[in-house]
């Protein structure tokens, strides 16, 4: 399952999980994030309890946006241990998220 937080929520979550983070850093009037939240909700079904999927709209959240180097959406990124730890731009198919999850 796919949550929506907002930045505050995310750090906590980032700083305290037990388990990696991946988000989906979208925006309401993008075209790719769409198709992206499609993938990643299908992944994330998938995935269980083995890692936080979570996405952060960055016209609600553009400072935290603007801090981590978000210039394009979709990104995503993998946290683990409270640090990113992976980062891809652009619409990422499940073998490609697979692939992140697998360096965290």
């Amino acid at each position: 399952m796919v949550q929506e937080m907002n930045t505050a929520e995310l750090q906590e979550l980032i700083q305290g999980s037990a388990v990696p983070v991946v988000v989906d850093f979208w925006a309401v009037w993008c075209g790719p994030c769409k198709a992206q939240g499609t993938i990643i909700e299908g992944w994330a079904s998938k995935q269980g309890d083995n890692v936080n999927v979570v996405k952060l709209d960055v016209d609600s959240n553009g400072d935290y946006a603007t801090k981590l180097g978000i210039t394009s959406i979709p990104t995503i990124i993998a946290f683990s241990g409270g640090g990113e730890k992976a980062r891809a731009v652009g619409v990422q198919d499940e073998a490609s998220l697979d692939a992140m999850l697998a360096k965290v």
